[in-house]
């Protein structure tokens, strides 16, 4: 796939035209975003990805397209679980909702600059050393399997080690002041709450940023697809928070369904770097991984309606053990 200069300016300007909306829409007065507005951005956002996504497919073709649309179901799928623990996170610190869209909003800024510098780390990688295939599968494989561990509890934001660091060595206050992440009071300089919700975010996007890239250059090592994907699966996911918000409870067995998509995709990944080695070793194809994938998703949703629509005091969660105490033991 042979993407021109111009291709990448063009997809890069209108990319950072839609952030800019994005950052004069909530910049202009903070709001509780109510289910309509929420609803048009969402289709709004969904829509520009679909009418990219078949743009690729007639300008490059069926395989282009397919890694697209397969990039972005993979991308999007992993943002839901994104947004469980942005939701836990703005609940614990008890943020006032008429500021959860900036929240949001600086949450997914975060997660695209932090995803770009992620890409391009990778793309080098993959084409300097073939066996990066290998390790990225087996960082999906591990990350599958400990969200299978571990897909039916929450994680606790304020035990995130990057969090008690700065809470030890910084003056904080205990109200919020506006969106305002430093104030001052009697000469002297101190945090606010927004300020640990930022590091709690960021620390939460970086940790996130390790799992979806390699899943997506497992789907596609075109690194404008992988590119192109994240952007759009990312840009609308603040609108789609105040959309699903209500809905995202009931979908209990979206992280089980993951674990199995990251595990699928890490010995996709491998077996691909196999049948290089070894042509009698078969490489999936993207046309099985979209299936895949898709079913997997259609599954866990449907199990998870059904399942809540029978016991309505069964709740999702995150699945993740991101900053928990459990995961700050295993990374020491």
């Amino acid at each position: 796939m042979d993407v021109s200069l111009l291709v990448w300016s063009t997809t890069i300007g209108a990319i950072l035209a839609l952030i800019i909306v994005d950052l004069l829409t909530v910049s202009a007065k903070p709001h509780e975003v109510k289910f309509k507005e929420a609803a048009g951005w969402s289709v709004f956002y969904i829509g520009i990805a679909i009418a990219f996504g078949i743009w690729i497919w007639k300008e490059y073709g069926s395989q282009s397209g397919s890694e697209f649309f397969a990039a972005y179901l993979v991308e999007k799928s992993l943002s839901v679980d994104n947004l469980f623990v942005f939701i836990i996170i703005l609940a614990q610190f008890a943020v006032p909702s008429i500021y959860h869209q900036r929240v949001l909003l600086i949450g997914v800024l975060l997660a695209l600059v932090l995803r770009g510098i992620f890409i391009a780390v990778g793309a080098a990688a993959l084409q300097a050393f073939a066996f990066t295939f290998v390790i990225f599968g087996g960082i999906l494989i591990w990350t599958g399997v400990g969200l299978f561990k571990h897909w039916d509890e929450d994680p606790e934001p304020g035990d995130n080690a990057i969090v008690k660091r700065f809470r030890k060595r910084i003056a904080m206050v205990d109200e919020f002041h506006g969106t305002k992440l430093f104030i001052r009071q009697n000469g002297k300089r101190f945090a606010t709450p927004m300020f640990m919700v930022m590091i709690a975010i960021a620390s939460t996007d970086l940790l996130f940023a390790l799992d979806s890239i390699p899943a997506t250059f497992g789907v596609t090592s075109e690194t404008f697809l992988v590119f192109s994907a994240n952007a759009f699966a990312l840009l609308g996911l603040r609108a789609l928070y105040f959309l699903v918000k209500g809905l995202l409870d009931r979908l209990i067995y979206l992280s089980l369904g993951l674990s199995f998509i990251l595990i699928f995709i890490g010995i996709k990944l491998i077996m691909t770097y196999l049948h290089e080695q070894f042509y009698e070793i078969p490489k999936i194809p993207t046309s099985i991984s979209l299936g895949v994938i898709g079913i997997i998703l259609v599954v866990s949703t449907i199990a998870s309606l059904v399942k809540t629509s029978k016991d309505a005091t069964l709740k999702a969660h995150a699945g993740r053990v991101t900053g928990s105490k459990e995961h700050e033991e295993e990374s020491k």
